[in-house]
Formats: structure tokens, sequence, C-alpha cells
């Protein structure tokens, strides 16, 4: 029933409010509804996790063609031009919790994080292209700036390097990284081996070739050929995975 509702809502140009979209996008009490505005690549699989978690999510996105083809992935998908403020406000926006908005033109989310804002939405994660883009989008409210594009190529540089199995940038230069426990750390515990001190970085947990990932306490005993998860600043987390 929920795909055939998404679908006669994807295929209709405008959206009016009716008893039986209240119905359908009705939150849930304790943090109402996730609302992924523009279905492209990033967007459509911000939706699709979120939805695998249990998330009501409404995924809204002005290509007919983009909304019919996920209208069996989605619940609920609208197809709908967020830069139309009226339309946008017919969406119920007191009912959302989060906001993504994941268009990559600079104007298009601008116009639309303006209004999500104004609304009251009390959290708006965007997407930027650029810095400027992104500064642009903080400046004007938005919660959250992810770079997607600019965050998968430090990832992969990382572990092309050769210093790290994988590497997370977060914002305000914090950052998290899977290398392999080096030398001086083997046959020791991580009190002995005194990272954090020594290091300034923090062993989260630990992984182990055919285990299950360990979570770290001092008395952790790091192997040979194990793998630590590491936190800290993105400076002192590169400078530990070169001494791995």
């Amino acid at each position: 029933p929920h795909s055939r509702c998404s679908r006669d809502i994807a295929t209709t140009p405008t959206l009016r409010r009716t008893p039986l979209l209240d119905k359908l996008f009705r939150p849930r009490p304790a943090d109402g509804m996730v609302l992924v505005l523009g279905l492209g690549r990033f967007g459509i699989a911000c939706a699709r996790r979120l939805q695998e978690l249990g998330m009501d999510v409404l995924g809204v996105d002005a290509d007919l063609d983009l909304v019919n083809r996920y209208a069996d992935t989605l619940r609920h998908v609208v197809r709908m031009d967020s830069t139309d403020a009226d339309a946008l406000r017919q969406l119920g926006l007191e009912n959302v919790g989060i906001a993504i908005v994941s268009m990559a033109h600079l104007e298009s989310s601008i116009i639309t994080l303006l209004t999500l804002k104004e609304e009251g939405v009390p959290e708006v994660w965007a997407k930027a292209s650029s810095r400027k883009h992104g500064e642009l989008l903080k400046r004007i409210g938005a919660d959250h700036i992810v770079y997607p594009e600019r965050s998968a190529g430090e990832r992969v540089a990382h572990t092309v390097a050769g210093h790290m199995i994988d590497y997370f940038e977060f914002e305000d230069g914090f950052a998290m990284a899977r290398t392999l426990a080096p030398s001086f750390a083997w046959g020791r515990s991580l009190a002995e081996s005194a990272i954090r001190t020594r290091h300034d970085v923090t062993v989260v947990g630990l992984k182990r070739p055919g285990e299950d990932f360990i979570y770290a306490v001092p008395e952790t005993v790091v192997l040979e050929g194990d793998q630590l998860i590491v936190s800290g600043s993105k400076r002192d987390v590169e400078r530990f995975a070169r001494i791995s």
C-alpha cells in the first residue's frame, strides 16, 4: 500500500494537502519526519539508508523521472520544486525534525535552505560542492555541511598513500582512521604502550583478522597484524598512522 500511494503522489505535478497526505506523512512523535530534498546519488543514498534505519523519510525532487524511479524504493516520495516556498510549506514543515538539502545547484540549495530555516525546521544538513558553497550555506543557517566528493577523495588519498586502511574526517579538524598497529605496541596492553599519552590519539577499538571488532579498554592487548581504530585531531591521527 505504501508503494502504491507513493507512486500516485510521485506522478502528481503539484502537491495538495489532503487527509490522505496528512496521514501518510504523519511523523513519529519523538523526532519527526526526515525530509530529503534532491534525489541524486547522494540524496537517494541518504534516504535509502535512513529508511532502512527505521526513520520516516520523505524524498523530494523536481525531476519526474527520478521520482518515478524511486517510487518503489522509498515509501514516501513527491515530485516538487523545492525552490517554490509555497509548495515546500505544503509538506507540513512543522512536522519535519531533520532536513537534508542535497541539490548540487548553488542557487537551488540556498533558496531551499532559506525556506526551511524560516519555517523553523530544527536541524538542516546541506551538501556543498565547494568550500565557498559550504560557507554560504553555513552563513544562512545550515547546521551541518557535507562535502561528499572531497571526503571521498581524502579517504582514497590516505588509503593510496599506504598509511591508513580507512579514514574519515569530521568538522573542526577531528578525524578517525583504521591503521595497522605499530610494532612498539605488539604484545603490550594499551595501558602499557600509552598510545594516548605519547601520541595524542585515542584507540577506540581493535580489529583482529578473522575475529569480531573489539572495543578498546586499557587492558586490551595488541598483537602483530592488529588494526587499530584511532581518533583525534587530523594532524595527530595522520602522524600516528605514519608510525604504523
